[in-house]
């Protein structure tokens, strides 16, 4: 089975992150970390910079796990390539990072994280940033 990380450069990101190494490691598992953005947008928030993207393949390849990480900019909002993965991978758990948000940012921005909650046919572990 594979447990499969939402990962965006932001705290929330890294708790997800933190959090699938966690569980990985106590299941012996595969771990799939994924960045996704639609593209176009100068800039996505949710986009992992290449030096941050190297932090993260670091820190995995230092965990001793069998990892793999994707980073996908190829038109599909990320609930899209998560949803894919999810069906493409035996995932036994998919894990998000929240973070705390106004009434009105969600109304207005949407969030991946209750389209995932929504959509996805596995299990999603939902982590919250606390700092």
């Amino acid at each position: 089975m594979t447990i499969l990380v939402a990962y965006v450069p932001r705290p929330e990101g890294q708790a997800a992150l933190d959090k699938g190494i966690e569980i990985a490691k106590s299941r012996n598992e595969r771990l799939v970390v994924v960045n996704a953005s639609a593209g176009g947008r100068k800039e996505d928030p949710s986009f992992a910079e290449a030096h941050d993207f190297e932090r993260v393949q670091k820190m995995l390849v230092d965990t001793g796990l069998n990892t793999e990480i994707k980073q996908f900019v190829r038109g599909k909002n990320a609930v899209e390539e998560i949803e894919a993965l999810v069906e493409s991978l035996q995932v036994s758990v998919l894990i998000i990072g929240l973070r705390k948000r106004s009434p009105v940012g969600k109304l207005i921005m949407g969030s991946v994280a209750q389209e995932l909650l929504l959509s996805v046919s596995c299990p999603v572990l939902a982590v919250k940033f606390l700092g």
